[in-house]
């Protein structure tokens, strides 16, 4: 993780104590959760609001997730425009487009330029750093 700032900073054993091993790895080490890992929303089609685990952002509507058929949950476009930022990724040589929490840094997936219309991304976010709120 990089040593930006964000307005929702939490020590590491602050970031520890709050998140699970799994989380932690994945939305303070920057990891990656095995495609279609049970539970992690690539199956919900419920109304409602993906918000962040680390800081309750919320970052992903239900009307904006479609199939994608990669085993994450994938989405057209983040909730708000500044919820999302993004930063290069270098780590498979090529690179990529990582996407992360703008309020707590928590990083999230990628986005690809390969998603459906009316936007052409793909936001292939990992289910495991996301808490999800059904539309009451």
């Amino acid at each position: 993780m990089t040593k930006e700032t964000f307005p929702f900073a939490l020590t590491d054993a602050e970031w520890r104590a709050k998140l699970s091993p799994e989380q932690y790895r994945i939305a303070r080490q920057e990891g990656t959760e095995r495609p279609f890992t049970p539970g992690n929303f690539e199956d919900e089609k419920r109304a409602g609001e993906y918000a962040c685990v680390g800081c309750g952002a919320v970052l992903w509507r239900s009307e904006d997730k479609f199939d994608s058929g990669t085993g994450w949950p994938s989405f057209l476009r983040p909730a708000a425009e500044g919820a999302v930022a993004t930063k290069t990724d270098w780590k498979l040589v090529l690179p990529r487009t990582e996407a992360h929490c703008a309020t707590c840094g928590s990083h999230m997936g990628h986005v690809f330029p390969d998603g459906p219309e009316p936007t052409g991304q793909r936001w292939c976010i990992n289910g495991a750093v996301l808490a999800f709120r059904p539309k009451s």
